[in-house]
């Protein structure tokens, strides 16, 4: 792969989208761009300072006063916020859910959008997240969208949480993946949905190296999925 291509992968939460993401950067000799974590960062700091996600007027001033930065280390991108790294915080439940609250604000996704595209702009990167090539890169080389049922998604969920060791319900994080599903598709600035042009992959019965191989093998075969 000579050309310095832009690939996308979207989908839901608990789809794989971050392990199948990381393996194919890793393979390619790419970035990896965890997008979804910069919401977190900043739902991270919201935490803090006790800033309801529902709280626009605080929210916007958050991001009026929050200084967030993408450092390259080995072959993927850290969140930095305010000059603190926060790769190893932003990874419970609690801020993924906020994430998701506040990502429905025009004004949070305005303050990332510039920041995603700029990490972008020299090509060789698989960026994960929900509107990666729907919005963020809607001219991307390549986009898929991963996808599995909700079922699937809450054991992977439940299995990853444990195995990190941390405490987890299965009936709690049934319920934040429901919820968490019906903010992201039904927000109305840039809804969780599949990019034109994007090939869409049920992983409910594929392993991480079955995804990770099939997508391989539609870029091998040169077949370039542009909006």
């Amino acid at each position: 792969m000579e050309k310095r291509f832009i690939i996308t992968i979207d989908g839901p939460a608990g789809a794989g989208k971050s392990t199948v993401s990381k393996i194919l950067a890793k393979k390619l000799g790419y970035i990896y761009l965890d997008t979804g974590a910069l919401y977190r960062g900043l739902a991270y700091k919201a935490i803090k300072l006790k800033i309801s996600p529902d709280d626009i007027s605080n929210l916007s001033d958050l991001c009026s006063n929050t200084k967030v930065t993408l450092k390259k280390m080995d072959s993927q991108m850290r969140v930095y916020v305010d000059g603190e790294d926060v790769e190893e915080k932003i990874r419970t439940e609690e801020v993924g859910m906020v994430a998701s609250k506040i990502s429905a604000f025009a004004v949070v996704r305005k303050k990332l959008l510039d920041l995603q595209r700029e990490a972008g702009n020299n090509g060789n990167i698989v960026a994960e997240g929900r509107d990666m090539g729907s919005v963020v890169f809607p001219h991307a080389d390549y986009k898929f969208y991963l996808d599995a049922s909700r079922e699937e998604r809450i054991s992977r969920r439940h299995k990853e949480l444990l195995l990190k060791g941390i405490s987890a319900e299965y009936e709690l994080i049934q319920k934040d993946m429901q919820v968490r599903d019906e903010q992201d598709k039904k927000r109305e600035i840039a809804p969780l949905k599949a990019p034109d042009g994007a090939i869409i992959i049920d992983s409910d019965n594929l392993s991480i190296q079955g995804v990770v191989d099939k997508i391989i093998s539609y870029i091998n075969t040169n077949q370039v999925f542009t909006s």
